[in-house]
């Protein structure tokens, strides 16, 4: 089966380095405009590279479209004057299956998949919905492709941009940063407030994970009433912590609504 990326992007990269990792041999080819990406990967991890379009779609089994909103509907006009796969899968946020299908319909069948750049070692969770006319085979093989690079859930579309605003590693990542600048202004050196920092937040959600308690039971036994953990949490609580968060995510979930009509 090979496996054509349109796009040569950091998605892109972060996946070729997962199925790398995981010792996938099918044939992969990557799609565009801009040699230089495609220089740097097909160094990095020996893929095909193709800079004519026709050439790239035609030898695909599975297509991967993992390009910016703003570029989907003009590279599927040019893909509707080519012969193409079957089956097709976008890594696009925000444009549902529906406008996919107006733009690209039969005989191609799309999927929606949003993966996580955590892919790159093999530990990314990546969400899936299927049209309904994207048949069983097809189904089992995208299920196969993305399970190498780590978890595969599969949701109702309706929800794709509520788990695509919530499941980012950039959550991690920001809270990390933010945590350890906090810690440095108590006066933690930078190395130490990153190590406290990030036991604060890899170490619990492994434990989380792993436990058979609740998460509201384990945060009651990490906070103890009258305790330090204790009086952090209610102070940013009381700052309105979740409601930013909430807030961060709304906006990204307008701007997933923002490029469903590009």
């Amino acid at each position: 089966m090979t496996t054509v990326f349109l796009g040569g992007g950091r998605i892109t990269s972060a996946l070729i380095a997962g199925l790398r990792l995981a010792r996938y041999r099918n044939p992969i080819i990557v799609y565009d405009r801009h040699t230089d990406k495609l220089q740097e990967l097909r160094r990095r991890y020996r893929v095909r590279t193709e800079t004519d379009l026709r050439r790239a779609v035609s030898s695909a089994r599975l297509l991967i479209l993992a390009v910016r909103p703003v570029s989907v509907s003009g590279l599927l006009k040019e893909i509707g004057k080519i012969d193409r796969p079957v089956a097709a899968v976008s890594l696009v946020a925000g444009i549902p299956l529906s406008a996919l299908k107006r733009e690209l319909g039969p005989p191609v069948q799309w999927a929606r998949a949003m993966p996580s750049p955590v892919c790159r070692v093999g530990h990314g969770l990546t969400a899936l919905a299927f049209s309904r006319m994207f048949s069983a085979t097809a189904q089992s093989e995208v299920r196969g492709l993305f399970s190498l690079v780590g978890p595969v859930l599969e949701i109702p579309e309706k929800q794709f941009d509520a788990f695509t605003v919530t499941f980012s590693s950039s959550h991690g990542y920001h809270a990390l940063a933010t945590l350890s600048a906090a810690a440095e202004e108590l006066g933690l050196d930078r190395k130490t407030a990153r190590l406290a920092a990030a036991h604060a937040l890899a170490d619990g959600v492994l434990a989380w994970r792993g436990s058979t308690l609740s998460l509201d039971e384990l945060l009651r036994e990490a906070a103890t009433p009258g305790g330090t953990a204790a009086a952090v949490i209610e102070a940013m609580n009381r700052s309105g912590y979740q409601r930013v968060v909430e807030r961060g995510l709304r906006a990204g979930l307008k701007r997933a609504q923002k490029n469903a009509r590009l």
